[in-house]
């Protein structure tokens, strides 16, 4: 008897986030210069770099608060619109306000940038759903609450405004109103700076938590090297508003090649 093997065969997945070609000038100062990133579904993209590197204006024209001069942008999520499905720079306003309000979350490194502060933090989650349509007070309460206690933000404060809250906890909030949707593509600018280092370790264990319960794409964005290493599955590193290097994390941070890399790799070290 003969045992005939089939060939094997290489599984390719298709990226669910392409950008190409993306360039942005603020006047003078080019503050991107032709960069091409993509994402694939599930996984956790790591943009690091120095202040003025880049990171986090790719990061906004990844949420479409910004449009480059050139390039080009693709979400391949599932049930994509017809409207969504070419070139996500050449939509017009309300469609890209559409976009953003149901497929993409993003989580600022200042919570004034994406809470009312001084609304209650699940009528800051609520407000997202209604954006989508959704218009039954119970069903607000219901799905607030429901992303609030994804974040493990204490239910029994749910009604209090960010402004009464640290640090730590307006970035829950931030995050419940981000993942309300069940977005498919969750961006996140320096969501760590400015706490603490035991409420930073509670955030990325949230983070963490999240990813790999509900497999959302993660695109971060931040300058310390311990965030990303401890989130990213893959890592890109920027500096004067070019990509340098790519490479998977244990990559990057184990074997870094590129001078800059180097250099910031052994600083941290």
């Amino acid at each position: 008897m003969t045992l005939t093997l089939d060939a094997p065969r290489i599984i390719t997945t298709k990226p669910l986030l392409r950008i190409e070609n993306v360039s942005k000038s603020y006047g003078d100062v080019r503050a991107v210069r032709n960069v091409s990133a993509h994402a694939f579904p599930g996984e956790v993209l790591g943009i690091v770099g120095e202040s003025g590197s880049g990171k986090s204006t790719l990061l906004r024209i990844m949420n479409l608060e910004e449009l480059p001069e050139a390039g080009t942008y693709h979400l391949d999520m599932d049930n994509t619109p017809e409207a969504y499905s070419g070139n996500l720079f050449e939509m017009d306003r309300f469609a890209r306000r559409m976009l953003c309000a149901t497929r993409i979350g993003i989580v600022y490194q200042n919570p004034h940038l994406g809470l009312l502060m001084k609304h209650s933090s699940s009528g800051n989650v609520a407000e997202r759903l209604l954006v989508a349509g959704e218009r039954s007070f119970a069903n607000l309460r219901a799905k607030a609450k429901d992303a609030l206690d994804a974040s493990e933000f204490p239910l029994e404060r749910m009604d209090a405004p960010p402004a009464q809250l640290s640090g730590g906890m307006q970035q829950r909030v931030q995050l419940a109103k981000a993942i309300a949707l069940e977005p498919a593509l969750l961006l996140l600018d320096e969501p760590t700076t400015g706490l603490d280092v035991s409420v930073q370790a509670l955030v990325l264990d949230t983070l963490k938590r999240l990813q790999q319960d509900r497999q959302i794409t993660m695109v971060i964005v931040s300058h310390d090297l311990g965030v990303i290493r401890t989130l990213a599955d893959r890592v890109m590193v920027m500096r004067r508003g070019e990509v340098v290097e790519t490479g998977l994390s244990d990559q990057i941070f184990q074997d870094p090649q590129h001078p800059y890399t180097q250099q910031l790799v052994h600083a941290k070290l």
